[in-house]
């Protein structure tokens, strides 16, 4: 029983070690004060255009180009529209600028079928290059009237996307614990696992968050206003000694 008991703290201290930061920068002066405060992946988007608003082709380039190349970098295809059409042009070119993950936000998808074609015209665009597809979808669903979240694991794992994440669309100051409770995270993260799929959240999550995030046990957990100076997403940058410390935090889980 002893020896059980000890197993079990060791593979949850591995659990938590393992857990990757994700920040989100939006020019090379951020993306360099996340890197140098301990941020494993650089995920470049613009605040401007929403909860994963797009940037554009050059900064993600200029990023790309100024970080080391051990740090791994995602940039956002937008709070989408459900156009097919218009999302597997946007994913071949992010593609194309080599960055690690294409996050595509299915904002305006409605249902599992809608779902389904949009991963599957992404996933073609992109076929034959070393990209990771993310499928994000919104703590607060039926507020936006989008697909629920609990339906993108399926869809992934059919289509052969590697991350799906939760974020929030409405940006009120509200978190994703406002939306969604531990408990529904946890099924969500507990599903996504059991097919093999990489696990992100974000949200508004603050840092007295961080200790039930490293519990639900995602791959991921994503912020920009937290380290945000004055914790403000648009008009704040990201400071490194801010950081530091959400990584600090995620280190003594």
């Amino acid at each position: 029983m002893v020896v059980i008991l000890l197993l079990r703290f060791i593979f949850l201290k591995v659990k938590y070690v393992l857990m990757k930061l994700l920040i989100s920068p939006i020019n090379v002066k951020e993306a360099t004060a996340a890197v140098l405060g301990g941020a494993d992946i650089i995920d470049v988007k613009n605040p401007a255009e929403g909860s994963l608003g797009a940037n554009f082709p050059w900064v993600i380039r200029e990023i790309k180009n100024a970080i080391p190349q051990e740090i791994e970098i995602s940039a956002t295809l937008g709070d989408l529209d459900y156009k097919p059409g218009t999302a597997s042009i946007a994913a071949f070119g992010l593609a194309n600028l080599g960055v690690d993950y294409i996050k595509a936000g299915f904002f305006g998808v409605k249902n599992k079928e809608q779902g389904e074609d949009m991963a599957e015209k992404i996933l073609q665009a992109v076929e034959g290059f070393d990209v990771k597809v993310v499928l994000s979808g919104y703590a607060d669903y039926d507020k936006i009237g989008s697909i629920s979240p609990f339906l993108l694991p399926g869809i992934a794992a059919d289509s052969g996307a590697d991350v799906v994440m939760i974020d929030t669309a409405t940006k009120d100051g509200r978190t994703l614990f406002d939306y969604m409770g531990a408990d529904d995270l946890s099924r969500f993260v507990n599903k996504s696992h059991d097919l093999n799929l990489t696990v992100a959240l974000a949200g508004s999550i603050k840092l007295d968050d961080i200790k039930t995030i490293g519990e639900i046990n995602p791959d991921i957990v994503g912020v920009r206003g937290l380290v945000c100076s004055g914790g403000d997403r648009k008009k704040g940058e990201i400071v490194e000694g801010k950081v530091k410390e959400l990584k600090n935090r995620i280190r003594d889980l």
